[in-house]
């Protein structure tokens, strides 16, 4: 295992070669990704790439993102610090400590019970205490602390599912990968009083969204 230091040093390399030179400017965004140790979110086995240009397996047919895709997804969100946010999709808990290092409070839904467990543990042991984690299906949303200023969804939907929609606050936004089982789009919707606008953020791949409201099975 390489000292903390060194990953210190990757991290600071993914950002400028992988995140910044592709576009990502908002400067609070690139600071999350220098601090949070992304090593920490991947199998031992596999600590060595965790800040390679590329998703990584976590286990349970489940993947942590590429960190660029990670990055334009929080960007789209447009955080200032006080939001309440809801992530669709707990996986390796990466995702999840890059938004709580830049929102109120985030609320994570995770369908598999072991991957929950095992991230929640990993960012109770960093430290974070603005994160609730829960194990259900993602796709019906959380009412109980609708609405969400921010929504993000980490796995791939055929269509964009309504109850999160619902649940957006006036002038939210949600951004979700939206297509086929092999490739899909990101799109960023916001909320318009009773109205959405929907912006194109290009082509993705993610794990299918599994529950009521995404894929079935």
């Amino acid at each position: 295992m390489a000292p903390v230091d060194e990953y210190s040093i990757s991290a600071q390399r993914m950002v400028s070669n992988q995140i910044e030179s592709r576009g990502i400017r908002d400067e609070r965004v690139l600071d999350a990704f220098r601090r949070v140790p992304r090593y920490r979110f991947v199998e031992d086995a596999l600590r060595g790439q965790a800040y390679n240009d590329h998703p990584l397996p976590i286990g349970s047919g489940q993947t942590i993102s590429q960190p660029y895709i990670v990055a334009l997804m929080t960007e789209a969100l447009e955080l200032s610090g006080t939001e309440s946010v809801l992530e669709i999709g707990t996986g390796s808990g990466y995702q999840t400590a890059i938004l709580a290092e830049l929102a109120g409070h985030v609320y994570s839904i995770e369908r598999i019970e072991k991957l929950a467990k095992r991230s929640k543990g990993i960012l109770e042991e960093l430290g974070y205490t603005n994160i609730t984690i829960k194990v259900d299906d993602g796709t019906q949303g959380w009412r109980e602390y609708a609405p969400f200023d921010a929504i993000i969804v980490t796995a791939a939907s055929p269509d964009v599912p309504s109850p999160l929609v619902d649940q957006l606050s006036d002038g939210g936004s949600l951004v979700i990968p939206v297509g086929g089982r092999i490739s899909q789009e990101l799109v960023k919707i916001t909320r318009k009083g009773n109205g959405t606008k929907r912006t194109h953020m290009g082509d993705c791949r993610f794990v299918k969204l599994i529950g009521e409201h995404g894929w079935k099975n």
